[in-house]
């Protein structure tokens, strides 16, 4: 996963964005599976080899500076900290990774917390979607995780699954897909 600091891209560019990095690491022994975009960053999902990694950040960084880049793999976390994980990577925009982080949670839990974090993760992946500029698809799936988390109430970790309902229903009741903190 790479990310270049988004110096004024918005969702539309995804699409663009993806055939210039394709691009420009055309012939590396790269592949450029996705691009997402938020406010902040331009989300890459690559597949390079260790020993090309440089020279495809360098050639990157025609399109943005680079903020960070890190190798995706699943990890094993204590409940606690991937929720914290999860929120943190909520709040920094980076839904694609939430949504991965909180999955090893969910696959842990039982019955009504099982639905909650299903919820959140529907959530976070909408707005993957909506990062990808698929609006009709982030509002179905924020759709989908209101069935999931309408019944639940309170605090959730540091989850206030109130407002968090509060907010997809607002998003869906408009058709203006914005981003928040939880």
């Amino acid at each position: 996963m790479i990310h270049l600091k988004n110096s004024g891209y918005l969702p539309k560019d995804a699409k663009k964005l993806l055939s210039q990095a394709d691009k420009l690491v055309s012939g590396m022994h790269a592949v450029v599976r996705d691009t997402r975009v938020s406010s902040r960053y331009l989300e890459f999902d690559i597949s390079v080899s260790k020993e090309h990694l440089d020279l495809l950040l360098k050639k990157l960084e025609t399109i943005g500076p680079l903020d960070n880049s890190r190798h995706i793999i699943e990890e094993e976390m204590e409940k606690e900290e991937a929720i914290e994980k999860g929120i943190h990577y909520f709040n920094d925009e980076r839904f694609w990774e939430c949504h991965e982080t909180l999955e090893g949670v969910w696959k842990k839990t039982y019955e009504g917390e099982k639905d909650l974090i299903q919820g959140i993760i529907l959530v976070a992946a909408a707005f993957v979607h909506y990062q990808k500029n698929e609006n009709e698809i982030c509002l179905s799936i924020l759709k989908r995780a209101m069935e999931k988390i309408g019944s639940s109430s309170g605090k959730y970790y540091k989850i206030d699954v109130d407002i968090l309902r509060n907010k997809v229903s607002e998003i869906i009741h408009s058709g203006t897909i914005m981003t928040f903190r939880i």
